[in-house]
């Protein structure tokens, strides 16, 4: 069952918002945020909003070298550090090193991803985009637990997509063990965990005074497409035979920054205090819709359902815990 609160409300922007215009007002001097991927498309125009509202913000990097040279005029370098979300123990050692200098942490965007790549398997044998997209900010999430809870109102932020209508929780199968690997719905599966998490983090954690929303950020062109060739985006519509935005995606597509406004919503926004769990997009809480709407907007209940995501957050502390 969805939350009562999954239904659209007066926030004041549009899907095309800019993030002077949701952060305007908007304070957020000694506040501490980590987000995952901060440093290209939508997630470095995060971290660039959020900075200069204040913010001291940090980037976990699988490539830290890259991220540095990105963020030079953004960041010191010393607020970037090594983390690979496929590989467990470097997400644990960035926890483990950011308590040790930090006593709190108010806002977390899981931003990171991949998509629609070629098969490929963690360390651990799963799904590379179930385990990078999901499981590696699972275990971020839960490390960084006792931080949030000494902030006032940490909010998690875990980036889903229109995606997540590709599929929902595979339970019988998550890993392709049995079927055979189909990028997109892996894809879609990956990013219908992100929005279970957010709801399950919410439900086990808001009396701790830790809130979660999960997010859409909208069509942008950004490096996630780096797995498509231009042959399978311009039969998507995204683009023409040349490579160029298609007519279409230029009216609907956002540029990078218009593309993070969401997600600073979701985590800034006083109007969603006592919200938490709900899928967001359009700088607005969606609509929830029948799972076979074939509208462009809204979630579909599989990607926001507490039985569900329940499911799987038992099945991913299971995964944690083999060794």
């Amino acid at each position: 069952m969805a939350s009562e609160h999954q239904k659209p409300i007066d926030s004041g922007f549009q899907a095309k918002s800019e993030p002077a215009d949701i952060l305007a007002g908007i304070d957020l001097t000694g506040k501490n945020a980590i987000v995952t991927g901060g440093y290209s498309g939508i997630g470095l125009e995060t971290v660039r909003a959020l900075s200069a509202a204040g913010a001291h913000v940090h980037v976990p990097a699988r490539d830290p070298a890259r991220a540095r040279a990105t963020l030079a005029d953004i960041l010191p370098a010393e607020q970037i550090s090594e983390m690979d979300l496929a590989d467990l123990k470097s997400v644990s050692r960035f926890t483990n090193d950011f308590a040790t200098v930090h006593e709190r942490l108010d806002i977390l965007i899981a931003n990171a991803g991949v998509m629609a790549c070629p098969e490929k398997r963690t360390a651990q044998g799963w799904e590379w985009q179930f385990g990078v997209n999901h499981v590696g900010h699972f275990l971020l999430g839960l490390g960084l637990i006792d931080l949030m809870e000494r902030a006032d109102g940490a909010r998690l932020i875990t980036l889903s997509s229109i995606a997540h209508r590709m599929s929902g929780m595979r339970f019988g199968d998550m890993h392709f063990a049995h079927d055979p690997y189909e990028k997109w719905t892996a894809y879609g599966q990956s990013k219908t965990a992100q929005a279970l998490f957010a709801v399950g983090v919410n439900a086990r954690l808001k009396d701790r005074g830790i809130e979660a929303f999960s997010v859409h950020p909208g069509g942008i062109f950004t490096p996630l497409q780096r797995h498509l060739p231009n042959e399978e985006m311009a039969a998507l519509g995204w683009t023409d035979q040349t490579g160029k935005p298609s007519e279409r995606a230029a009216a609907l597509f956002k540029t990078p920054a218009q593309g993070a406004t969401t997600s600073l919503w979701c985590a800034t926004s006083p109007k969603l205090a006592g919200k938490g769990g709900v899928y967001c997009e359009d700088c607005n809480i969606a609509a929830l819709v029948a799972d076979d709407d074939a509208a462009m907007a809204g979630v579909r209940g599989w990607a926001v359902d507490a039985d569900a995501a329940d499911r799987l957050w038992d099945a991913t502390e299971i995964l944690l815990s083999e060794p």
